[in-house]
């Protein structure tokens, strides 16, 4: 019943997703952001029902996809209902972390498209290689609720896409030769109903990361953990933006509660309430710079920070596993690096976000480039 339950909450963050994105951009594109964060989900489900499911969850094969099948209408009575919803609002999480990057300048027929081939083909096979049996599960890779397989995914995606659309109209200001002499910003239109789509998010992450857990213990250990590291992160955010502009940065520090949620999301069962801590603290500092080298280095436009936010820190988050997991956290059989646990873990670690990495950055970049 709480596995179901944590389901229900996650895709509740449907809605706060689309809060964040319709608070953070411009009025005139508020119905073209609610309409991507609602078709997302139910294209996302027709194709998970499809082959989706089937190549996260069936049958291994050798390490690498789940043997493609359609259980879900030949064998019903005997079919994992449970599982199959709660994939399906992890896989629809993954998917709509993109629209917020490319907001304000994504057609609509073209964001279809892309929400239909992440869930039907991209999330499935490399969730497969963690949470469906895979060779990273068999290996030791840890990621209990995704910093690795939903959040960097999605991150890596909106960051290609952003790069790829290019900035809106107005972003980046250049002289004659072409050089980038200021960045504008795009103030979003109405930042109570961002920070309402931040705190459903946080209520939700509550399933997102605890649906999982195997014990009341457990269970109590994650919502612990799930609450430090974003509470640290925006305090960390909220000084850094003190300091710099001389007045806290409102949107910056609701995203930064955001980014100490996506840090903890891979480790949340393994790590105590230090490594939550400073899980917290690079994230809040992660938020800012990952912004930053957008705007100013890379020179993508990113609307909302999904970049900063779920690239960055899910590839942090999947990381400090192989720093802080302790098995002083229930159920937790790994010891991190700074708990005495040497280097073998870490390199687990790193392994998985580099292949994650690669399989989501290649399939992308041809998904974008074939709708360019």
């Amino acid at each position: 019943v709480w596995f179901l339950i944590g389901a229900a909450l996650v895709f509740w963050m449907q809605a706060g997703f689309a809060m964040v994105e319709a608070g953070f951009t411009r009025a005139k594109n508020a119905g073209n952001i609610i309409m991507k964060n609602l078709m997302d989900f139910c294209i996302g489900t027709c194709v998970f029902i499809l082959i989706g499911f089937s190549l996260l969850l069936g049958e291994d094969m050798i390490g690498l996809i789940g043997k493609p099948g359609f259980d879900i209408f030949t064998s019903y009575a005997n079919f994992d209902w449970s599982n199959f919803v709660f994939n399906l609002v992890f896989c629809a999480t993954t998917a709509t972390i993109v629209s917020g990057a490319m907001a304000e300048r994504t057609k609509f027929i073209s964001y279809c498209v892309y929400s239909g081939v992440i869930s039907a083909v991209i999330y499935p096979i490399e969730a497969h290689w963690t949470w469906g049996g895979g060779w990273l599960s068999q290996i030791g890779f840890h990621d209990f609720a995704g910093s690795n397989c939903i959040h960097m995914v999605g991150g890596i995606s909106a960051l290609i896409g952003a790069a790829m659309l290019g900035p809106r109209i107005g972003k980046f200001v250049k002289d004659k030769a072409g050089k980038v002499t200021k960045v504008n910003a795009f103030p979003g239109h109405n930042l109570p109903i961002g920070a309402l789509g931040v705190f459903i998010l946080w209520l939700g992450w509550y399933g997102f990361n605890g649906a999982a857990a195997t014990s009341v213990e457990e269970l109590g250990s994650i919502f612990v953990t799930t609450t430090i590291a974003p509470a640290i992160a925006t305090v960390v955010t909220m000084i850094l933006t003190w300091v710099k502009y001389g007045k806290p940065d409102v949107s910056m520090c609701l995203n930064a509660s955001l980014a100490g949620l996506v840090g903890i999301t891979a480790g949340c069962d393994t790590m105590d309430a230090m490594g939550a801590f400073f899980v917290g603290v690079v994230s809040g500092l992660l938020v800012c710079f990952g912004v930053w080298f957008c705007d100013y280095v890379i020179r993508v436009d990113d609307p909302v920070g999904a970049v900063a936010v779920h690239f960055c820190n899910g590839l942090w988050g999947t990381i400090a596993v192989g720093l802080f997991a302790t098995t002083s956290a229930p159920s937790c059989e790994i010891n991190g690096l700074f708990y005495g646990g040497g280097v073998r873990q870490l390199i687990l670690q790193l392994t998985g976000v580099g292949s994650v990495l690669l399989w989501t950055g290649v399939t992308m970049f041809i998904v974008f480039k074939l709708m360019d």
